[in-house]
């Protein structure tokens, strides 16, 4: 499959960023990753400070909209671009943080948006169960993380695994990443290339052997 702009989603801490990265310097890629740090909401949102939620959303919203409206710009499939994340994961976060209220507003904004975002040739969804999850964030320190709760991170698993169940949008390959270290194996990146370039239609699962080799 011929798949010029591939997308790597999970949850929170799967190592989405991570892989994009390893797998851009092998495939000669552009990268388009997500502002996550550039959101001035985040400490007051894992602080549950009243309307939090709904301004990290908006504007995680309107910045994976510029991100998206910049690619159609850009010759997008005249070379490899890899993104850490799927314009439509903005709803399920939104259904997860926000009231009905704020849900009513935020639906309208993002049916507007998402009409002209582009459509990836590809989505990798790498999936963790939640402790594993929790020890990731817990290890790579950021602080406006440090409120995150397992409850929370549990739920947003949920929700990812969920939508995914569901996908069909696009070709989906889902990679169990309970076993593999793509940080720092190199061989680990490796194979999961190999499955990318593999892909057809459709869903595919892939459970690397990973230490166990």
């Amino acid at each position: 499959m011929a798949a010029h702009y591939i997308v790597i989603e999970g949850p929170i801490g799967v190592g989405k960023s991570s892989v994009v990265e390893r797998l851009a310097e092998r495939m000669e890629a552009r990268t388009v990753m997500e502002e996550w740090g550039q959101n001035p909401f985040l400490t007051p949102f894992y602080e549950g400070r009243p309307g939090a939620a709904f301004q990290i959303e908006l504007f995680f919203l309107l910045s994976r909209y510029r991100q998206q409206q910049e690619l159609t710009q850009r010759t997008l499939f005249q070379s490899f671009t890899l993104s850490d994340y799927v314009f439509e994961k903005s709803k399920l976060f939104a259904f997860l943080n926000l009231d009905d209220s704020e849900l009513l507003i935020y639906e309208k904004l993002y049916s507007l948006l998402a009409e002209s975002v582009p459509r990836p040739d590809l989505v990798v969804y790498l999936q963790a169960p939640t402790e594993i999850l929790l020890r990731r964030i817990r290890t790579r320190g950021r602080p406006e993380e440090a409120r995150l709760s397992e409850e929370y991170l549990a739920e947003v698993n949920r929700a990812y695994n969920h939508y995914f169940f569901h996908y069909t949008a696009t070709p989906l390959l889902v990679v169990n990443t309970a076993d593999v270290d793509f940080v720092s194996r190199t061989e680990d990146v490796d194979d999961l290339l190999k499955q990318i370039r593999g892909m057809g239609k459709g869903t595919q699962y892939y459970v690397p052997l990973g230490h166990k080799r």
